[in-house]
C-alpha cells in the first residue's frame, strides 16, 4: 500500500489566483515569498503597537510625522527608516506624570535614526552648540592665528 505525499499549497497564492507548485512549508501554510511578506507585516504591526503603548501615538500619526519630516531622520536627513524604523525621540524631563522611559504626546520631539537618537540622548544642548561652533568657527584656528601674529613681531 503506497501513500501519496500530500502537497500543501500556499493559502496566499490560492487567494491571489497564482497556480504554481511552490512548496508551502511555512506556517499558514505559506510559500517562502508570502511567509516573508507575512512576517514583515507582523513585525510592523508589533512596532506600531509598541509605539502606541509607549507614546499614545497611532500608526497614522506616526506616518504623518514621518511624511512631515520628508520620510527621513529629522537631524541627519540620511536615514530613511526603510531598513530600521525611525525612533520616536522624546524629552524625558518634559512631563513628570509618567515613567521616564515612556513618553506621551507632549514629550515627542521628532522621529530620529538610531545614531541621531543616541547623539541627542548623550549630549546636552550646550555640548551640541559647542559642536556647531567647532564646525562653523573652529576655536583652534583663532588660537593658532593669534600665536602666529604674536610670534611674527618678536
Amino acid at each position: 500500500m503506497t501513500t501519496a505525499k500530500r502537497v500543501r499549497i500556499c493559502k496566499d497564492c490560492l487567494a491571489e489566483g497564482v497556480t504554481t507548485n511552490r512548496a508551502a512549508i511555512y506556517p499558514g501554510p505559506r510559500c517562502y515569498t508570502h511567509w516573508l511578506a507575512f512576517k514583515k507585516k507582523s513585525q510592523l504591526r508589533a512596532k506600531e503597537r509598541k509605539v502606541e503603548a509607549n507614546f499614545s501615538l497611532t500608526g497614522v500619526e506616526y506616518d504623518a510625522l514621518y511624511a512631515a519630516q520628508g520620510y527621513r531622520c529629522f537631524i541627519c536627513r540620511v536615514s530613511t527608516g526603510k531598513i530600521r524604523r525611525l525612533s520616536v525621540d522624546h524629552d524625558h524631563k518634559k512631563c513628570m506624570d509618567h515613567a521616564p522611559e515612556r513618553g506621551c504626546r507632549k514629550c515627542i520631539r521628532a522621529l530620529l535614526c538610531k545614531r541621531c537618537n543616541q547623539l541627542v540622548a548623550w549630549w546636552g544642548v550646550e555640548a551640541l552648540l559647542r559642536a556647531i561652533e567647532v564646525l562653523t568657527d573652529p576655536p583652534a584656528q583663532k588660537v593658532l592665528a593669534d600665536l602666529e601674529n604674536t610670534s611674527s613681531f618678536t
